[in-house]
Formats: C-alpha cells, structure tokens, sequence
C-alpha cells in the first residue's frame, strides 16, 4: 500500500504545474443512439490519447452548430466513421495538454481552438483530440467562450464565399440569415475583402446586421429580397427552399449561388447563365488563422447569445435546431485558467 502511494506522489510531483490530476475517465456528451435530444447522455468515458499529429486539447469551451443535432438524429450517418458510442461536438477552444510525437508546432501551455471534422466529434467533453489540419492558435482577443464560437461557422462563410463562390473586392453579395452563426460570419469575412453585402433577417435582427457591417439590411418578413438585392455577384444561402428558388433570379448573369443545405438546380442556373454548388466545410488550420487575423486586428467580432453547461448540452441543441439563434451558442466545458 505504501509503494502504491508513494508512485502516485511521485508522479503528481513530476508532473507540470499546469497539468491536471492523472486521470484514465474523463466526463463527456455520449450518443449511444440516433433519436432527439433525449439520447444525450453525460457518461463517463475514456480519456483520449493524442495520435503522432494530434494534440489532446483540456477543453474550456465547445461551440454547439444546428448540424450537431442533425449528426445526433442520423441525417449523415453514412457519411460518418464514428460508430456508437459516439461524443458529438466540433468546434472546441481550450489548452494544450499534450502533443503528439509529431506536431512540434503547439506545446503544453498553448491557447488553441479547432473544428474538429465532422467524421470525428469529440468536442462535448472535458478533453478532445484535434489534428494539425483543425488546430489553431486562439485569438488573443477573445475568451474561451467566444473562441469556441468561431471555428466551424467561420471556415463555413470563408470556404463558401471565397473558395466556392470566388467573391472578390469591389463584387456584391447576398448573404440569407445574416444574423445566425455562419451569417454574422459572412458578413464580416465579405466586408473585411472589401464586398458590398445586402444580408436578410427578422425584424428584430435589423439592427444586429448593421452592427456587423451589411450595407443593406433586408427585412425579410417585410421585404421581397429580390426587390432590393439585383444584380448581385453572389448568393450565400443557408436557407435552402423557397428562399433559393427565388435567388436565382437576382444573381447577375455569370455570378454565382452558393448553398450550405442544398444541390442549386442546374436547369435554374443555365435558364439564368449562372453557376452554383452546395458545399460542405473541411477543417483548414490555414484558413483558420486568417480568421483569427481578421479577429484579433477587431475586423470580426464574436456574437455568443447563449452559454449552457455541459450538461445542459440537449437545451443548447434545442435552442440551435430553431433556426432562430443571434449569433452562437457555446458550452461551458470547464474555467478558463487565470
């Protein structure tokens, strides 16, 4: 008994002051199953090992996405490699704990956030693993809370305006739902290049859309945005439906719509001489930086509306899955170290 104690004081004496206690569990969101938010379960699970390129993050915060529910409900389940039981979350802002043999680039100690690919998860618990190609250095502006907020909504308005659609200074763009996660994102990223943006929102979002910088602001419960929006170089739509069909219509002849949740008909494009795709985000710790650049030099700002415990994850899924969000909603995962 002695010898065992002895060990165990040794090791927490060898270990960096940062560092937490030896632990082999750690607490986690668990889905054992597809279904509602009921199937969110706070479990104890295994704590993750770092792989050669991966860093093991001390999670502070974890951004919740709209396409977190939809993971949990099953709607990319043969897309996914994660068999149950499977820990949901993506976007993460936390510490460094340890690295892989490969990565020299971040050390324990480090600030970082990461989208964590939706193949993998991970994120709604204590710790998490992210791979060279998600992780970033945080923005030095931001706390934890708001870093957690950023990364896959982020790279989804970068990689679709500027990847996608090929937005560039002087062009316009139509961005639908400027006031939820990716949208606020949108407008900024657009304005930061240099874009002239027109943005559609509830009334009570008009003015939340000016704060972020759109040159016009479109109420959409009182406006037709195609009465307003013509002729623009670009559609960013999150909408999909009858919000789509009618988007074709306002894109200038060789211009380009942009969906985040539908296939744009390639019969509409051709009838209008434009061109679309729908896209899906990738993790690039690149493109991630960028942002954080634009974050830092007080370009883009970070709208949380909501902070839930991480047991309070199915409420945080519930309120993304309304569609109605300003802004994020991020989970509280653990205190911020002082």
């Amino acid at each position: 008994m002695k010898t065992k104690i002895a060990v165990v004081l040794t090791t927490l004496i060898a270990a960096p002051l940062f560092a937490q206690s030896p632990r082999s569990t750690i607490k986690a969101i668990v889905v054992h199953e597809f279904g509602g938010p009921e199937v969110l379960k706070y479990e104890d699970v295994p704590k993750p090992e770092p792989k050669e390129n991966e860093v093991l993050i001390r999670v502070i915060a974890a951004g919740v996405n709209p396409v977190d529910g939809m993971v949990r409900a099953g709607m990319f389940a043969k897309h996914s490699k994660n068999a149950f039981s499977m820990i949901p979350g993506y976007d993460v802002a936390g510490i460094v704990e340890k690295t892989g043999a490969k990565l020299e680039k971040y050390k324990p100690g480090d600030a970082v956030y990461a989208y964590i690919g939706l193949k993998e998860g991970g994120g709604y618990a204590e710790y998490a693993v992210a791979t060279d190609k998600e992780v970033s250095p945080k923005p030095k502006s931001l706390t934890f809370e708001e870093a957690a907020a950023v990364p896959l909504a982020a790279e989804t308005a970068w990689q679709a305006l500027f990847d996608t659609a090929k937005l560039s200074a002087g062009q316009t763009v139509l961005i639908h739902g400027g006031s939820g996660g990716v949208g606020s994102f949108a407008i900024q990223i657009a304005k930061a290049r240099g874009a002239k943006v027109f943005a559609t929102a509830s009334t009570p979002n008009q003015d939340l859309l000016k704060q972020l910088g759109a040159d016009v602001a479109i109420d959409y419960t009182k406006q037709k945005f195609e009465d307003i929006g013509k002729d623009v170089d670009v559609v960013m739509d999150s909408i999909g439906k009858d919000t789509l069909a009618r988007s074709y219509g306002v894109v200038k002849k060789g211009g380009f719509i942009v969906s985040l949740v539908a296939r744009p008909n390639p019969a509409e494009l051709e009838k209008h001489g434009i061109r679309g795709a729908p896209m899906s985000v990738d993790p690039n710790s690149a493109e991630l930086a960028e942002i954080t650049k634009l974050i830092d030099a007080r370009k883009v700002k970070v709208i949380v509306s909501q902070t839930f415990a991480l047991t309070d994850a199915a409420k945080a899924q519930e309120q993304a899955a309304t569609g109605h969000t300003r802004g994020k909603i991020v989970l509280k995962v653990a205190d911020a170290p002082k």
